[in-house]
């Protein structure tokens, strides 16, 4: 069946890192230079936080405060491993994470459990042949780090597991052809959220890479996307998950560039044509992925970035048995790293998603999704650091389901 494509290759990448940087609780901590010089490494935090929506409810309700919005005081704790196997011409990366969460103030089913596990593996044949395999296998909650198509958290072991290989070969001094597959498979406990968003995702790419001088390389590339929704849960009476199988071809042109040694460019700029199965309908919009990353002193970086494309949605309202098919979304984020002192450091971070749905009931209609966070970091010695921070997310929706959370963390980190 042919399906649609979130694009996902760049945006999953993206949202991970911003996750990584901005999350309150997040399982896995990023990599430290000392960890990675090492073949192995051994980690554990316990973070106490304060979550005033942890359920990510709508904040109002026909105009009144909700009264099913609930808050809660709690504790995290996260082990985590990571394995690196460096030989000359290949690189085998293995790192597993695990979060517990317990909230004291939520009545049944008090505690969260999350996974976290990812493989890299890097191997270059020749100068001019290289491969890349990875994948990232991601069960919880919480919908930065799913990353599903939901901005509201779902109970449950959800799962969401990106498998992919890129392959490079040059073919000349200056050229070079890049083919490359990936999948995103989705799985959601909740019957209504697998109706709607369980599904595989299939991106086929090929790209021309021309090295016009040793600071710039220009890209021409075309990508083919599947789409295929999985669930045997209905969406309606009479309408499955499937009603939404689509798929989308990408044509666009690109640059990288080096301005320097501390600030580097990229830029990705197209059309996407996505058909649908649903009455064999079909749309046209622009694909756009920039970002610029300024790495402006030691221990200090920035990341700006912003995207457009087609992404899938947990909204479904019917109109006349056609649901809403996906949403077209742009999306810019900022990442911050700075080093006050040799032991203190700070991070500032924010992410904008405008969606507007297609199809459906809520044709047209839009939502604003905004996420931001802000933390500070005291390295005590090489194996001990301390941390706090505060995230403000907020929803704004044309279809009523606007909220906001505030959430707030302190603990300790060790690191071996």
């Amino acid at each position: 069946m042919k399906k649609t494509i979130t694009s996902a290759g760049l945006l999953v990448i993206g949202a991970v890192t911003l996750h990584a940087q901005r999350t309150a609780y997040a399982p896995a901590p990023s990599l430290t230079r000392t960890e990675l010089s090492k073949p192995w490494s051994i980690g554990a935090s316990l973070k106490g936080f304060y979550d005033d929506n942890y359920a990510t409810t709508p904040t109002r309700v026909g105009g009144v405060a909700n009264p099913n919005k609930r808050d809660s005081f709690g504790l995290e704790v996260s082990p985590n491993a990571a394995f690196n196997w460096t030989l000359p011409q290949t690189y085998v990366g293995l790192s597993y994470a695990y979060g517990m969460r317990w909230y004291e103030n939520r009545p049944s089913d008090d505690i969260d459990q999350s996974h976290q596990a990812n493989f890299k593996l890097n191997h270059t044949f020749t100068e001019r042949y290289k491969v890349e395999v990875s994948d990232a296998f991601i069960s919880a909650q919480e919908p930065e780090l799913l990353a599903g198509g939901t901005p509201f958290r779902t109970e449950g072991d959800n799962i969401h597991n990106l498998a992919s290989i890129n392959f490079e070969a040059g073919l000349s001094d200056n050229l070079a052809a890049v083919l490359g597959y990936s999948n995103h498979y989705y799985n959601y406990n909740h019957k209504a959220y697998s109706a709607l968003l369980d599904r595989l995702e299939h991106l086929i790419s090929a790209n021309l890479r021309w090295q016009m001088n040793p600071t710039t390389s220009g890209i021409f590339g075309y990508q083919y996307g599947i789409t295929d929704y999985t669930s045997s849960n209905l969406i309606a009476a009479g309408v499955p998950g499937s009603a939404r199988d689509n798929d989308s071809h990408y044509v666009f042109l690109g640059a990288d560039h080096a301005f320097n040694s501390k600030l580097q460019g990229s830029a990705r700029v197209g059309v996407q044509f996505t058909q649908y199965e649903l009455n064999n309908t079909d749309t046209i919009n622009p694909y756009a992925d920039a970002s610029l990353t300024y790495s402006y002193a030691e221990g200090s970086s920035a990341l700006l970035g912003v995207r457009h494309s087609r992404n899938a949605t947990d909204v479904a309202f019917l109109a006349a048995k056609i649901p809403t098919l996906d949403q077209e979304s742009t999306t810019a984020y900022l990442a911050v790293t700075h080093k006050l002192t040799a032991k203190l450091s700070a991070n500032a971070n924010l992410q904008l998603m405008n969606s507007s749905f297609e199809s459906g009931l809520v044709d047209g209609k839009s939502e604003l999704f905004f996420l931001s966070g802000v933390g500070l970091g005291y390295q005590f010695n090489q194996y001990l650091a301390a941390e706090a921070g505060y995230n403000f997310d907020r929803l704004d929706s044309d279809i009523g389901r606007s909220y906001d959370r505030n959430r707030v963390y302190i603990g300790v980190r060790a690191s071996y």
